[in-house]
């Protein structure tokens, strides 16, 4: 996993918030597959993801009408559904607007 690259600002971050619950099965795959498919979509710009008691996903996107057609892809909704029937004891989504990014580099 690295930092994604973004473009210049504005864009948007999904962020996705998330405790799960112990026993998980097909968890991990569908994330694989989820991972793939949104890279293939109009106006995805990159993703960073982190897991310890609590998951944090932000996936990066050029436009909100781009998250929300990523909201209704059917394998996005087939996901949703597990999520909260098995998948989550808890999750937030929080949409932002990104105005200002920097970074730095260590050699």
């Amino acid at each position: 996993m690295k930092i994604a690259n973004t473009p210049q600002v504005p864009y948007y971050a999904v962020i996705f918030t998330s405790i799960k619950r112990n026993n998980t099965p097909q968890y991990n795959a569908m994330a694989e597959t989820l991972i793939n498919i949104a890279q293939e979509q109009k106006g995805f710009l990159g993703i960073e993801s982190a897991r310890n008691e609590i998951g944090i996903t932000v996936s990066y996107w050029k436009s909100l009408e781009a998250i929300q057609a990523w909201k209704q892809h059917s394998q996005h909704i087939i996901a949703q559904e597990k999520g909260k029937s098995e998948w989550y004891k808890h999750y937030k989504t929080r949409i932002c607007k990104v105005e200002r990014d920097y970074e730095f580099f260590s050699l």
